[in-house]
């Protein structure tokens, strides 16, 4: 793990960017997978398989990069988005990236989705250098430059996050007594290392169960009833929606009423909130960076306007209550501005580099008082989140947005 991870404790212009970045302009430089006509981006997500409920945002990025062409492109470019299916599967997504970086040879890779089929890639793309950005996990290890310095996450570790949800549990629930479903893989062993670390030299004491899933698995039922029958009175969530929805709906059938804990990556209200059964989701604690789309609080923000305005334009079949569209319009237009400060040098260094020299910038639909910052020793560009709760049928915020700063 990363030692130079950041701990959530307790944000410079985008004209001092373009003038840093100046020197890109005027003067033509290229890589693979750039042009002056295009750019051309690789990426993969599971359009099928156990975690498909996220295809949505490879389809939400697809349409995106559409309505850039359409608008003038970047620089005066196409960008031509090639996005495959690796259904949440590490092999394929092997298999899928060595098409993108050897055949369509990419310019980079955008917001590869997943945590184990990320790792299968990362050492790959690295020593190949190709631009590895804003992948669409939360594991601590994309933050690492000095051993990784092509690869860059962009949401809030899921370490972190593991810490906050056992430092709120120790603080309100009284004599907890905590059982944890967890995903049996890189990503879920990262959020249950952060959440140890949280309840610090008591995790064995408190941690009555911890029961794993495979994603092959047809269900977590019988992990569930297991977590139920262990006394437990506090349930800390860490899986993908569909056995999310799935547990949150098996608890509430058991009759079990624990303090429910649910990890950010499934806290979409119309992929597991809905499916769960909002009668079941009552109560249950998630942490969030993003606006959530089913909060009324945001109808009138300018940015849930324009997103709104914008879904409905060029997706208008979507349900614009599912959280996964919010994700994926902030994520691409990060990688929009990213190159658009590369100018005319396109070039796998200059990305990283553009990528690695974000100021407080402000994103599309991330929360207010949360910016977006980076530089060469700094590979976590949002390190800020507000716990929330789930209330009759959408999230509210409570509480302070919690900031990031050096450990």
């Amino acid at each position: 793990m990363n030692t130079n991870r950041r701990g959530f404790l307790g944000a410079v212009s985008t004209a001092a960017l373009l003038s840093a970045s100046g020197a890109a302009f005027g003067q033509k430089k290229y890589d693979d997978g750039a042009t002056d006509k295009e750019i051309k981006i690789g990426h993969f997500c599971p359009y099928s398989g156990p975690a498909s409920a996220y295809g949505v945002i490879g389809q939400a990025h697809q349409v995106f990069w559409k309505m850039v062409n359409e608008t003038g492109g970047i620089n005066g470019r196409k960008i031509n988005f090639v996005t495959l299916d690796d259904g949440y599967n590490p092999s394929k997504s092997v298999e899928v990236t060595r098409q993108l970086v050897e055949q369509e040879k990419v310019l980079c890779l955008f917001n590869t989705l997943g945590t184990p089929t990320n790792t299968a890639i990362h050492k790959y793309v690295n020593q190949k250098k190709v631009p590895h950005l804003y992948v669409s996990t939360g594991a601590s290890k994309w933050g690492d430059p000095k051993n990784f310095p092509w690869t860059m996450g962009f949401q809030p570790d899921y370490h972190t996050e593991g810490v906050i949800y056992a430092k709120h549990i120790v603080a309100n629930v009284k004599d907890p007594k905590i059982a944890v479903l967890m995903q049996n893989d890189d990503y879920g062993k990262d959020y249950y290392g952060g959440f140890r670390e949280g309840l610090g030299k008591d995790a064995d004491k408190l941690i009555v169960k911890h029961v794993t899933y495979e994603t092959t698995d047809p269900t977590v039922d019988s992990q569930v009833i297991q977590l139920k029958d262990s006394g437990a009175n506090v349930f800390f969530n860490i899986a993908i929606p569909k056995f999310a929805a799935q547990a949150i709906r098996k608890a509430g059938d058991l009759g079990w009423k624990p303090a429910q804990y649910l990890n950010n990556v499934s806290a979409s209200v119309a992929s597991t909130m809905k499916p769960a059964g909002f009668e079941n989701s009552q109560g249950i604690i998630t942490a969030a960076y993003l606006m959530d789309p089913t909060d009324k609080q945001w109808d009138g923000h300018d940015d849930m306007k324009a997103w709104r305005a914008y879904m409905t334009k060029y997706m208008p079949q979507a349900n614009q209550s599912d959280a996964n569209y919010i994700f994926a319009y902030s994520v691409a237009t990060m990688m929009k501005r990213t190159l658009e400060k590369c100018g005319d040098l396109l070039t796998r260094e200059n990305v990283m580099k553009q990528a690695a020299s974000f100021r407080g910038e402000k994103i599309p639909l991330v929360l207010p008082g949360i910016t977006i910052s980076t530089s060469a020793t700094d590979f976590y560009p949002i390190q800020a989140v507000q716990l929330a709760t789930f209330k009759t049928d959408t999230w509210e915020l409570f509480g302070d947005v919690m900031h990031a700063e050096s450990s």
